[in-house]
């Protein structure tokens, strides 16, 4: 079964009058993770779609999606996708990739009909694409890792690079994610922008009683939205976003847009939070 929902852009000045109930409706990201089925946001940021598979012991392919218009959904798009559950496997092209969990899958632009299969929950996540690049499994293994932040502001964490120029080569999409050290609570601080790309962000790895305080709107209007596990944040190119955590937590990441440089971004400082 194939749900998609459709997300409209949303202009800061609209945002900053929203009340909980309209940013949640907006820019909040929930129940993506249902057995036998594959659910969708196709976002009017970028076009960027993000979503969920969970096969349940039932294969479940990902083809037509009506929203597109175009024969398939990946026919002039590329995906990349993560699994955040027990071992599954992808079959597109020909081939069947094996996913532990944590490892990262890309295909590219054309790649055809795509099934998922096993115990994986797989987040989706794809982007508008103008030139093929070679489909590719990159494990935990093959990743690169970047060590950021400190105990002393309580950001100390671990940046993985999967769809990254450091890693292998994309069209518009780049993705990873961030998992907090033990003690530490803020992710992405300082805040930034970058007008040039969206991004969304996907947190897992949660306890169930756990909650994110994501951080969002313009550094002049900040808003937030209650995050809770398996649960993700659309961020427009004019939001921040950042927040923190009540115990552990990983946050995936991934952007589309003009550029695919990770260290593109315009810094906000906390004193210039509002």
């Amino acid at each position: 079964m194939l749900t998609v929902e459709t997300r409209h852009a949303i202009h800061p000045a609209h945002a900053k009058t929203m009340d909980t109930a309209a940013l949640r409706d907006n820019f909040l990201a929930q129940s993506l993770f249902v057995q036998g089925e594959i659910k969708l946001i196709y976002t009017h940021y970028d076009r960027f779609v993000m979503g969920g598979a969970v096969p349940a012991g039932k294969a479940l392919t990902l083809d037509v999606v009506a929203e597109t218009k175009t024969a398939t959904f990946l026919e002039r798009r590329e995906m990349g996708i993560v699994n955040i559950g027990g071992t599954g496997t992808v079959a597109a092209d020909g081939e069947t990739y094996t996913l532990n969990s944590g490892d990262v899958l890309y295909l590219g632009m054309g790649t055809g009909a795509v099934t998922f299969d096993g115990a994986g929950r797989f987040y989706i996540t794809s982007a508008p694409a103008h030139a093929k690049f070679p489909n590719k499994l990159v494990t935990l293994a093959d990743c690169v890792e970047v060590k950021m932040g400190d105990v002393e502001n309580s950001n100390k964490r671990t940046i993985k690079q999967f769809i990254h120029p450091n890693v292998m080569e994309s069209c518009q999409l780049i993705l990873g994610y961030t998992s907090l050290e033990e003690g530490s609570v803020w992710n992405t601080i300082p805040s930034h922008i970058h007008d040039r790309r969206m991004e969304a962000y996907l947190y897992w790895g949660m306890d169930d009683a756990s909650r994110v305080l994501h951080l969002m709107g313009e550094p002049s209007e900040t808003r937030h939205l209650m995050i809770s596990n398996e649960e993700g944040a659309i961020s427009p190119p004019w939001s921040i976003h950042s927040g923190a955590g009540i115990g552990k937590y990983t946050f995936i990441w991934a952007m589309a847009g003009d550029n695919i440089d990770y260290t593109d971004m315009d810094f906000i400082q906390p004193k210039d939070l509002l």
